[in-house]
């Protein structure tokens, strides 16, 4: 097992990123080390898995305070894992968590045997942002060519869900967030540099509607790659998010 000191998360929500790591057969687990010194979200993306391979993703509480991801942290089976990610191939895994307590915590990347070829290549981000600015692709949509209704939750453990999807010419999208308990909001952003962070010039629209309203992103006409995050303002909900999907007369790009 390596182990990487990530060192205090930066309190102004900046993402921390490692990239390039590798996971051997023989050296098949990573934890990197984190802290927070006051109550804060915590959002750890695991992307970059390579092709044909699979990683999942643990996160752990330092409980007795000495610095070593050990079995007092782990518990039986990992039962005391706070967050876990295992989605199938190499498809992108991700944990947020709202309002953790200051301390060090450990994100622990394991190679799954079972779905792995040989070496398994990955990157890695942290952060403590409220929304999450991680973008890890959580539900691959592809290119938009008709209606699609998505379900899901929201909450203190799980506060974010990023949606990846594309338009192409003569293709545009009105997006409609309803059906909830709690109050959830969405915003729509373009990963203009490509390094799965969300930074503020690449959020093309929000919509923050109070309470249990719905909310909804219109005349989305310009063909391009997006991702829709729906992300928990407070209390926990079900939702449901729809893309309705239209053609346009003339392309935009």
């Amino acid at each position: 097992m390596s182990n990487y000191d990530i060192g205090l998360l930066p309190a102004n929500g900046n993402a921390v990123t490692r990239n390039d790591y590798t996971l051997t057969p023989g050296q098949p687990t990573d934890v990197f080390e984190f802290r927070i010194n006051s109550t804060r979200n915590i959002n750890v993306a695991l992307t970059g898995i390579t092709a044909g391979d699979d990683a999942d993703l643990r996160l752990f509480r330092d409980i007795n305070n000495n610095g070593i991801l050990d079995a007092t942290d782990r518990g039986v089976n990992n039962a005391n894992a706070i967050g876990t990610s295992t989605r199938g191939g190499n498809a992108d895994d991700s944990i947020n968590l709202a309002d953790r307590a200051a301390g060090t915590y450990f994100a622990e990347v394991s190679r799954y045997a079972p779905g792995s070829q040989g070496n398994v290549t990955y990157d890695i981000a942290v952060s403590s942002a409220d929304p999450s600015n991680l973008l890890p692709r959580e539900v691959e949509l592809g290119n938009l060519s008709r209606d699609v209704t998505q379900t899901g939750q929201v909450g203190n453990n799980d506060t974010a869900d990023i949606y990846h999807f594309s338009l192409g010419l003569f293709e545009g999208v009105n997006i409609n967030l309803s059906g909830l308990s709690a109050d959830a909001d969405i915003r729509l952003i373009q990963d203009r540099n490509g390094n799965r962070i969300v930074e503020d010039s690449e959020v093309i629209r929000s919509s923050t509607n109070g309470g249990t309203l719905a909310d909804s992103i219109r005349g989305i006409n310009t063909s391009g790659d997006y991702y829709l995050e729906v992300y928990q303002y407070s209390g926990n909900t079900n939702y449901t998010l729809t893309f309705d999907h239209y053609n346009t007369t003339f392309p935009l790009t």
